[in-house]
């Protein structure tokens, strides 16, 4: 018999998940549909968004995309404007470029801070309007394990990533007397497509199995537990924390 706790139910809400075409976005959003969500995926290739969208409406899931590059204001907002009202927005947006950091240019830098920061702040610009008015909502920002350690070639990542933790404190206190949580998930290392190399690579997937308590990759959908808490009533007086998913990294020597 299949039941769902009230407090993890997420029927008649709507969350939209930036950079959520494959990957973990992906995961999380077919995470928050299963608890009941109508899930709106974002993505700036429509081809990859669509492929996506009709996935989850295969498995039975109420879906929609959305077009736009969400670094860019006018984007954004145009973006916005036609999904309706939004209960829960998850900034999961971002990419990674490796580089020593004397290599890292200062376009490099300019492009990090773009995706990861403007991209969580202004989607939240765009849906809390709403949501103040509605008398409030859940916004989940995709930090990173990284958000608390550092790492040799990856220092742009890091930066931004320690900024969204203090964004998403700096909302959560600004925000709570709307009724406004604002929370983070860090995720440690996940299979995804996009550490496909470094999986491949020996060294450095001896590397993350040798230094997570778990010793393993962490898994797409094992994110999903995090993001319907936060998304859903249980989390109501969770605010401004960073919840991290990272097989033990961060708690260990």
């Amino acid at each position: 018999m299949n039941v769902q706790h009230p407090l993890f139910d997420l029927r008649g809400r709507h969350a939209v998940l930036t950079g959520s075409s494959r990957g973990l976005g992906f995961a999380m959003a077919r995470g928050l549909a299963s608890a009941g969500a109508r899930v709106t995926l974002n993505g700036r290739d429509e081809a990859t968004l669509s492929a996506a969208v009709d996935q989850l409406k295969t498995e039975g899931y109420e879906a929609s995309g959305m077009v736009g590059d969400i670094t860019k204001a006018d984007e954004t907002e145009a973006a916005f404007a036609g999904v309706g009202a939004v209960d829960v927005l998850v900034n999961n947006a971002g990419i990674q470029i490796r580089a020593p950091f004397l290599e890292h240019s200062a376009e490099t830098w300019r492009r990090m801070f773009d995706t990861h920061v403007m991209g969580a702040v202004l989607p939240s610009q765009a849906v809390l309007p709403g949501m103040i008015e509605r008398g409030g909502g859940k916004i989940i920002n995709i930090c990173s394990l990284m958000s608390e350690v550092g790492r040799r070639t990856v220092v742009p990542y890091t930066t931004m990533k320690g900024a969204l933790k203090m964004l998403t404190r700096g909302m959560a206190t600004e925000l709570a007397h709307h009724n406004i949580q604002v929370n983070g998930i860090g995720p440690g290392y996940f299979a995804t497509e996009m550490n496909r190399a470094l999986m491949d690579d020996p060294v450095f997937d001896a590397f993350v199995t040798n230094r997570t308590p778990a010793a393993r990759w962490g898994r797409p959908e094992e994110l999903s537990g995090a993001a319907i808490f936060l998304a859903s009533p249980a989390s109501d007086f969770v605010n401004g924390q960073v919840l991290y998913v990272d097989g033990g990294i961060l708690a260990a020597l």
